[in-house]
C-alpha cells in the first residue's frame, strides 16, 4: 500500500490537511509501506515534488504527436460548452486546436502565447475491465481530449495519477464509482505512453438514509468527526468494510482487522449503492466499547468529562504522592466509566449518562413526565416514606459510608413493611436515588455515590443520604 499526497490543486492543498489525513489513517489502524512520512524507492510521494516528471512525459507525448498544444482561452471554451448545452450535446471540447501544425504550435508557444497541452483521444472506443462493474466501454466521441498540463504549467489530476501509478508500479486502483467517467481518459493515457493498464475497481457510492449521496447535511462524514464523537477505530473500520461488501455466507457482521484482511475480496463488492446507517455503526461501536479493556475506555472517556472534572484528574496524576492519604480519583473515575460505558453508543454520550452522578436534582425528578406514572402508583408514598426514614436514620448513610449490603438490607425492610415488590418497590427508590425510574444496578452505583461524595472533586457528588434529604424536602415531607 502506497500513501501518495495528491496536492497539485494548489488552492485546496495545505499542510494541515495532509497532517490531518495521516493522523486519521493512523488512528484507524491503517498503515502503508511507502509514503511521504516513511519514504520508499519510488518517491517522492507528494505530487508537488514531482512536477519535472510530469512535464517530461507531457513533452514526450507532444513530440510523438499523441498530444497537442491548445491555445483556446477559458472564455472560448466556456462559449463552446454553452453552445453544446443549448443544442443538447455533450459539452466536450471541439478539438479545433488538433488541426494546428505542430511546428506552428511550437513557434506560437516559443513566442510566449499561452497554451495548454491536451491528450489526443484515439479514434476508437476505449475499453477496460472493472472488477466490480465488469467490462466497460466508452465511445471516443463522448470522451473529450483532456488537458494534461494547464497553461500555467500545472498538471491536472487525471494525468498525474496515471504517471504516478505507472512509475510506482501500482497494480490495483480502487476508488469510488464517481471516478468511473475519468477512467477512459486515464486508459487512453496508459495506451499513449505504452504502459500496462492496472486493474480497476470502482466502489459503490455511499448514500445517506434519504438515499441521496452522503454529505455533511447527513451529520458526521469525516474520520475526525467520528473520532470526536467517541466512535472507536475498530468499529469504524468494521462498519466501513461492510458498506457495499458482504463476507462469504453474508450473515456475520463483526470482524477484527486481521479477519477482514483474510476474508475480504474485491469480487464480493457489489455495484449497488450502500446506505450509511448510523444506528448500525453505533451498534458495532457499543459492541467494541463493551469488549475493550476498562483502562482504555477510561483514558478515552476522560476528555469528555472536562466540563465536570476540568483538568483535575490529569493534575492529580502529575502531583500524586506515595501517601495512602491521597484519594484515588482516577480509580473512582474508572468505576464511573465501567458503570456507564456499556449503555452508550458513543463515548461522547457518557457525560449525559453521568448526570445521575454529578447533577442530581430532586425537583426535576419530581416534575419529570417520565416519572409521573411511578409517583402516582398506590404503593409509592409508603415506599418513599419508609425508605427515607430508614436512610435518614442510618448512621453509615449519614457519614456517606453506606455499603451495597446495607442498602439491600434497607430495601428488603421497606419491602416487608409496605408489601411492595418488583417495580413497585424499586422504581420509586430509583427515582429518589438517581432522579429516574431506570438506570444502573444499585450494587455498582451505591459505592460510586458514597465514595464520590467524599472526594475533593470540582463538581460535588451527593451521596444517598444527601439525595434522600433533598428529595424529602422537595416533596415537603
Amino acid at each position: 500500500m502506497v500513501l501518495r499526497i495528491e496536492d497539485t490543486d494548489v488552492g485546496r492543498s495545505e499542510a494541515r490537511f495532509e497532517d490531518q489525513l495521516i493522523a486519521d489513517l493512523k488512528w484507524l489502524g491503517l498503515d502503508w509501506e511507502e509514503g511521504p512520512d516513511v519514504g520508499g524507492e519510488y518517491g517522492p510521494y507528494r505530487q508537488s515534488d514531482r512536477l519535472p516528471i510530469y512535464r517530461e512525459h507531457a513533452e514526450r507525448l507532444l513530440s510523438e504527436h499523441k498530444a497537442y498544444l491548445c491555445f483556446c482561452t477559458e472564455e472560448e471554451l466556456q462559449k463552446e460548452r454553452d453552445r453544446a448545452t443549448a443544442q443538447h450535446r455533450q459539452p466536450i471540447y471541439s478539438g479545433k486546436c488538433r488541426a494546428i501544425d505542430p511546428a506552428e504550435a511550437q513557434r506560437r508557444r516559443a513566442a510566449g502565447e499561452q497554451c495548454a497541452i491536451r491528450l489526443r483521444i484515439p479514434e476508437h472506443p476505449i475499453r477496460f475491465h472493472d472488477i466490480v462493474h465488469g467490462d466497460v466501454e466508452f465511445s471516443n466521441e463522448v470522451v473529450s481530449d483532456p488537458i494534461i498540463l494547464r497553461s500555467s504549467g500545472m498538471p491536472v489530476y487525471n494525468y498525474v495519477v496515471v504517471i504516478d501509478d505507472a512509475l510506482m508500479k501500482i497494480t490495483h486502483v480502487i476508488r469510488g464509482d464517481d471516478h468511473l467517467s475519468n477512467t477512459p481518459k486515464q486508459v487512453a493515457l496508459y495506451e499513449a505512453l505504452g504502459w500496462p493498464v492496472p486493474e480497476f475497481a470502482h466502489l459503490s457510492t455511499i448514500l445517506g438514509a434519504d438515499r441521496e449521496r452522503l454529505s455533511k447535511r447527513h451529520g458526521a462524514t469525516s474520520i475526525a468527526n467520528f473520532r470526536d464523537m467517541g466512535v472507536l477505530p475498530e468499529a469504524l473500520v468494521n462498519y466501513l468494510a461492510l458498506l457495499g461488501w458482504a463476507p462469504t455466507g453474508g450473515t456475520r457482521e463483526i470482524f477484527s482487522s486481521q479477519e477482514l484482511i483474510k476474508e475480504f475480496s474485491l469480487e464480493r463488492v457489489t455495484p449497488s449503492p450502500a446506505v450509511f446507517d448510523m444506528e448500525k455503526l453505533y451498534w458495532l461501536n457499543r459492541h467494541y466499547i463493551k469488549e475493550s479493556p476498562p483502562e482504555r475506555i477510561q483514558k478515552l472517556a476522560l476528555p469528555y468529562f472536562s466540563s465536570l472534572l476540568g483538568e483535575f484528574l490529569s493534575q492529580q496524576e502529575t502531583n500524586k504522592s506515595d501517601s495512602s492519604e491521597v484519594p484515588d480519583v482516577a480509580k473512582w473515575f474508572a468505576s464511573v466509566t465501567q458503570l456507564l460505558a456499556p449503555s452508550v453508543d458513543r463515548l461522547d454520550q457518557l457525560p449525559v449518562r453521568a448526570s445521575l452522578i454529578f447533577n442530581y436534582d430532586a425537583k426535576a425528578a419530581l416534575a419529570s413526565p417520565d416519572n409521573a406514572e411511578v409517583l402516582a402508583w398506590a404503593h409509592t408514598d409508603a415506599v418513599l416514606a419508609r425508605f427515607a426514614f430508614k436512610i435518614l436514620e442510618d448512621e453509615s448513610a449519614r457519614e456517606g459510608k453506606l455499603t451495597p449490603e446495607q442498602f439491600k438490607k434497607i430495601v428488603n425492610e421497606v419491602k416487608a413493611e409496605t408489601a411492595a415488590k418488583g417495580k413497585e418497590l424499586f422504581h420509586p427508590i430509583r427515582i429518589v436515588v438517581t432522579g429516574s425510574h431506570s438506570g444502573p444496578e444499585f450494587d455498582k452505583l451505591i459505592p460510586i455515590l458514597e465514595e464520590g461524595s467524599r472526594l475533593p472533586l470540582p463538581k460535588h457528588v451527593l451521596n444517598v443520604h444527601q439525595r434522600v434529604e433533598q428529595f424529602a424536602k422537595a416533596r415537603g415531607k
